[in-house]
């Protein structure tokens, strides 16, 4: 892997040590990509801020459609983050465990709230104002009206956070063959020989035998 090190001189240098190509921070590109990726979401994010402003928020529907815009605005600054490598790059994928105990309390803290600062009374309204008195904390959600935007635009940043990627694609190698191809048993060539050399052997006695035996029965002339 490709690391800036200090050498003893004092010099700054990449030097290469071990452990594999280097990973995609260390990558010259990753950088600037991020940056750009970053600018182009606070482009959005304040587009979008500033389209909520164009919505009247007197009505119940235009008041949940400015503050859901600006939820949106800060979904698109941490997507800007996802897509330009603040993880690991590759395709998105949501982190169930950041949704369950981040995002979703969360979503009812702020939609507490926000229900509670509806302009007209409704159902939903009329229970949560109750609910708020029942357990003391209508002073503390109504001091909270004033950040509404703010509350929005968090909630839509912590959604993005639950979003998270599957990194580069890896391509598996094939393992090293004479690593794992079995060893050669080794032949002992004697002992193979052993039984050939003996066979030979007693078929050399038994023709010496045969002609000892044939010149003691041959007749004298």
């Amino acid at each position: 892997m490709l690391r800036k090190r200090t050498d003893p001189s004092g010099d700054d240098r990449t030097v290469a040590t071990e452990g594999g190509p280097p990973s995609v921070a260390e990558r010259p590109w990753y950088g600037p990509t991020r940056a750009m990726a970053t600018l182009i979401g606070v482009a959005v994010a304040g587009f979008l801020i500033w389209l909520a402003t164009q919505i009247s928020d007197q009505t119940t529907g235009g008041y949940w459609a400015e503050y859901g815009i600006v939820a949106g605005a800060g979904l698109v600054l941490a997507l800007s983050q996802l897509l330009g490598g603040w993880t690991k790059f590759g395709l998105p994928r949501l982190s169930a465990s950041v949704l369950l105990l981040a995002f979703i309390p969360a979503l009812v803290a702020v939609g507490w709230i926000t229900i509670f600062h509806q302009p007209h009374g409704n159902w939903f309204r009329s229970h949560v104002v109750s609910w708020s008195g029942d357990i003391g904390i209508d002073g503390f959600v109504r001091d909270m009206k004033e950040m509404l935007p703010v509350l929005t635009l968090g909630l839509g940043v912590v959604f993005g956070f639950s979003l998270d990627t599957t990194g580069p694609r890896r391509i598996r190698r094939p393992a090293n063959v004479h690593a794992t191809r079995p060893a050669t048993a080794t032949v002992d060539r004697k002992a193979t020989d052993e039984p050939l050399t003996a066979e030979r052997g007693t078929a050399a006695s038994d023709r010496k035998a045969v002609t000892i035996a044939s010149q003691r029965t041959t007749p004298e002339e």
